[in-house]
């Protein structure tokens, strides 16, 4: 499945879910047993504030994906916060990538939900 037209939505990577985490998607609300999910799809997505001018607040999602890059945009594995400028949107994502190379991605989600 696919997502929808986003107005703002930037892929960052498609990259391997690894064992530690694919055993933590299996165990989270984004896991569709029908789907094999091999790739975790990590993007910076800006969310459109309700007002006159245009202006985004900026969030990284990460998404269990296939190895095409298709996924279920309803339900993410993870979603940051909303940020107010998108460097920093940028900044954590790659943080993210660099986490999921080392198979530590639940465990890095894990942390930025407590923190």
């Amino acid at each position: 499945m696919k997502t929808p037209n986003h107005h703002d939505f930037y892929q960052m990577a498609l990259l391997p879910i690894g064992y530690r985490d694919l055993m933590a998607l299996q165990e989270s609300e984004a896991f569709v047993p029908e789907f094999s999910f091999t790739h975790w799809l990590i993007a910076v997505e800006g969310e459109q504030l309700p007002q006159a001018k245009i202006y985004f607040h900026w969030k990284v999602s990460i998404y269990p994906a296939t190895s095409a890059g298709d996924f279920n945009w309803k339900k993410p594995f993870y979603c940051t916060k909303n940020m107010e400028v998108i460097d920093y949107a940028i900044s954590l994502g790659s943080s993210f990538i660099s986490f999921a190379k080392e198979d530590a991605l639940s465990e890095a989600t894990l942390l930025e939900k407590i923190s």
